[in-house]
């Protein structure tokens, strides 16, 4: 029987506003080793705010998220910070890169702030870049990359550090129908390769072939 890696018991999360908005209504959900769950549902649904509390970036007001068996929402914050960076891989929506640095020095990020030496770090982001199509850009700064070469330079920071856990947030969003297939056949390959749990926010329907399990998010709620 394969492993829990994640855990959401009842996460209830609102937005204080003007008008106070309940954007997560008792979640409650598994997911395992070696495992692609899709999260699909409308904009507003609470997609994007499930997995920033999965991945610690956000607090639930209420229930209980457990990665890898770790309560990652009460940890103290440095604690927080040094899980995310060993356990979970993140691609945000926006990218989140660094505009003034090259394609491979934004992919060796995660891997030099864990000590691994430069050559090592730069030796496994070429190699990576080049499984992604992106060999020919890995010297350009990625402010001069298209928004499907930044939206892979992403991905691939979200996987080089080999974490048990990659959430990513539309990753086939500005790419077209065999960049998004070749991405997600990787993605796969990778989860293959690492046991890794993957769990892809997205509204696109060309990669439900990729899913092991899709969960469908309609205002705050897992629908039944």
């Amino acid at each position: 029987m394969k492993n829990v890696t994640i855990e959401c018991k009842n996460i209830s999360k609102t937005f204080s506003s003007q008008a106070n908005v309940q954007a997560l209504k008792s979640i409650t959900f598994n997911a395992f080793e070696s495992e692609m769950i899709l999260l699909m549902g409308p904009s507003g649904s609470g997609k994007t705010t499930l997995i920033s509390i999965i991945g610690g970036l956000l607090n639930q007001d209420s229930g209980e998220c457990l990665v890898l068996n770790t309560a990652i929402n009460s940890l103290p914050e440095e604690e927080k910070t040094a899980f995310r960076g060993k356990n979970i891989g993140f691609m945000f929506q926006n990218f989140n890169l660094v505009p003034t640095l090259t394609a491979r020095e934004n992919v060796a990020i995660s891997l030099l702030v864990k000590g691994v030496d430069t050559a090592t770090a730069y030796q496994e982001a070429d190699a990576l870049l080049l499984q992604f199509g992106l060999d020919e850009q890995r010297y350009r700064a990625v402010r001069m990359l298209s928004g499907g070469e930044q939206q892979r330079v992403a991905i691939a920071r979200a996987c080089i550090h080999k974490p048990k856990i990659i959430l990513c947030d539309e990753p086939t969003s500005f790419l077209d129908r065999e960049r998004g297939k070749s991405i997600m056949q990787l993605l796969q390959k990778i989860k293959a390769e690492n046991n890794c749990t993957l769990v892809v926010v997205t509204h696109d329907p060309r990669i439900l072939e990729f899913a092991d399990r899709i969960l469908e998010i309609e205002d705050g709620m897992i629908k039944k």
